[in-house]
């Protein structure tokens, strides 16, 4: 009876692996247009994306490189409208490869230098625009990103925004020297408003964290200076 029992339930199991196996060749047959329509789709996509890198994108980012040179270099020695504009011997500035070569790296940090050109230069409201627009890579570029737009926006009487970017440098990373750096900044600008409270706890935070940093060698005297107004 048991093997009755065993012998069938193995011929409905071959009956149902006959029917899945009819459905799936049905399913191909009536689907074969669109499934080899969706294949060749995704090799075309593929196919694309890999040429477009390699003969589009790649050779850009080498001619935006080459370009960008003589720019860095009079950034490097503070000629901050000349590398924005015109930095000489026939190679562009960064508003130039910013238009011509957008969408590659280069580019990319072509709008970080720009950015804080223009905050060298006192036109802070092109600098916010410019390095908003400056997606960092890494979190020492995060740091000098918000770190930079907090100056912009400080300078521009903006405290709200000041301290907030300021917020995010301190919190790009743990880094000693730059998140100390941005904290201290964030305190003193707490403390010139009378916030004291919010200007304690930023410098607390150098002396729980980064003790050993620039900023956390003398910083109880800045707490104790806070504390004492309240």
């Amino acid at each position: 009876m048991a093997r009755r029992r065993k012998q069938k339930q193995s011929e409905e199991t071959l009956v149902d692996l006959v029917d899945v196996k009819d459905s799936a060749s049905d399913f191909l047959e009536d689907n074969q247009k669109t499934i080899l329509g969706v294949l060749a789709g995704l090799i075309i996509l593929v196919g694309g994306y890999i040429f477009y890198n390699q003969f589009v994108i790649a050779p850009k980012e080498k001619d935006a490189a080459s370009q960008m040179v003589q720019a860095q270099a009079m950034f490097e020695r503070d000629s901050f409208a000349l590398a924005l504009t015109n930095p000489g011997g026939g190679f562009m500035g960064f508003l130039d490869i910013i238009d011509d070569f957008g969408g590659t790296a280069v580019a990319n940090s072509a709008q970080y230098y720009a950015g804080v050109s223009y905050l060298q230069l006192g036109q802070y409201d092109a600098a916010i625009d410019y390095l908003g627009s400056f997606d960092p890579e890494g979190t020492v570029l995060a740091y000098t990103k918000f770190g930079a737009m907090g100056d912009a926006y400080a300078e521009k009487n903006d405290f709200a925004n000041a301290l907030s970017n300021y917020q995010k440098a301190a919190n790009a990373g743990d880094n000693e020297v730059l998140a100390s750096y941005y904290l201290k900044k964030m305190g003193l600008l707490h403390e010139k408003q009378g916030q004291n409270g919010e200007a304690k706890a930023a410098f607390e935070k150098i002396k729980n964290n980064y003790p050993t940093s620039q900023e956390g060698t003398d910083i109880d005297k800045y707490i104790a200076r806070v504390a004492a107004k309240g």
